[in-house]
């Protein structure tokens, strides 16, 4: 008979209800979870392994000798309304968690202290009421990438691969999935050391990259936030929470098409969709961030950019011009490597070279199986961007 571990059962209940269930539900999953709740028995290494899989946090955290002191991932989503999370799919309430498990991970690897010399939400501080120009110029100047970097690049994958390295680069991790839903681009959890931004790897590139400012821009405000295409619950929201909201939409468009150089762009073009498909090649932005900027200038009305949002919206969903996400083409590891990005991967392995963790470990900081990890670090090695 396999060994129990001896565990402290306040660290089951803080997972269980961190993910969500009821002692009936865990226990629907785990035949004998309310014994081991209750500290009658406890799992075996095995069950550890699984009961980690499932709530989605470490295996690390059921050796502590109490539940970690971190809030809720609710009671960060300030500029949310309740009942919006409580709508939000399980499967995104999943990835959430995840979310937070790479976060704890991340404390782990590296001490507590984040790997870059800059950190971005702690340099950086705006009012909710910023001039949106003066708080895009700033974040330009902080990040060191140029419009003309911006607009040299060949494609929108590679400024999708330089936008990522560059958020790297000032302290926010990007990890990436699958989100099997549609409406949502992303969302980000904020935390004063490891800030991070998860996105769905479904939608389009130039998508992806909207996310990842519309999300930088919640964190700069240390508050955790969430990318949908159809954003009406906006307007439910009051006071700085509806600002911060409205201002992270206008700062990710602006950020990526200043406005000046956006009016040099749009000089003596009429504000259509031969336009938008122009200006977006440009910028290596989505149409709906141009026609976003139109709606702004007063170009187009509010009906017409409704429209057309609605029905490129509904070209993705039927998977429709525009394109997924980068990685893999099916590879499981190049997949893998791309949902994690190099640096996260890079600290795992680190670890694991120096012996401070085992193969075990590391397969469960690179969310994968024991198996899989020298083929995961070959590809690691070939040095493909992701």
């Amino acid at each position: 008979m396999a060994e129990q571990i001896p565990i402290n059962p306040a660290l089951l209940v803080w997972a269980r209800e961190r993910a969500g269930l009821s002692n009936i539900e865990a226990t629907e999953k785990f035949r004998r979870f309310d014994e081991w709740e209750a500290g009658e028995s406890a799992p075996t290494y095995a069950q550890l392994e699984q009961l980690s899989d499932a709530l989605k946090v470490p295996i690390a955290v059921f050796f502590f000798p109490e539940p970690p002191n971190v809030p809720s991932i609710n009671e960060t989503f300030r500029t949310l309304p309740e009942a919006e999370l409580d709508r939000l799919p399980s499967r995104i309430r999943l990835l959430m968690r995840k979310a937070k498990a790479f976060q704890l991970n991340l404390a782990e690897l590296t001490g507590g202290r984040n790997p870059s010399e800059r950190l971005i939400t702690r340099d950086l501080e705006f009012k909710p009421r910023v001039n949106i120009t003066n708080m895009t110029t700033a974040v330009r100047e902080y990040i060191g990438v140029s419009l003309e970097d911006q607009r040299g690049w060949r494609d929108a994958e590679t400024a999708m691969k330089q936008w990522r390295a560059a958020l790297q680069q000032v302290g926010v991790f990007v990890f990436k999935d699958a989100f099997r839903v549609r409406d949502l681009s992303g969302f980000c959890l904020y935390d004063d050391q490891f800030p991070v931004i998860y996105v769905n790897n479904s939608a389009t590139k130039t998508r992806q990259i909207f996310t990842y400012f519309h999300e930088l821009a919640h964190l700069i405000f240390h508050t955790s936030g969430i990318d949908k295409v159809r954003d009406r619950y906006i307007d439910r929201l009051a006071g700085d929470s509806k600002q911060i909201e409205v201002l992270c939409n206008s700062f990710a468009a602006q950020f990526l098409m200043p406005e000046d150089a956006f009016n040099l762009a749009v000089a003596g073009r009429r504000a259509d969709e031969a336009t938008a498909e122009i200006i977006a090649a440009q910028f290596h932005v989505s149409r709906e961030v141009v026609f976003r900027r139109f709606f702004d200038h007063g170009r187009i009305d509010e009906a017409q950019y409704r429209e057309a949002v609605e029905r490129w919206t509904a070209q993705w969903e039927g998977g429709g011009a525009g394109g997924g996400g980068e990685g893999g083409g099916g590879n499981h590891y190049w997949t893998k490597l791309s949902y994690l990005g190099r640096e996260y991967v890079s600290l795992a392995l680190g670890q694991f070279h120096q012996n401070r963790i085992d193969e075990t470990q590391l397969a469960e900081f690179l969310d994968t199986k024991p198996k899989n990890v020298g083929t995961l670090e070959d590809y690691f090695g070939r040095g493909v961007a992701v």
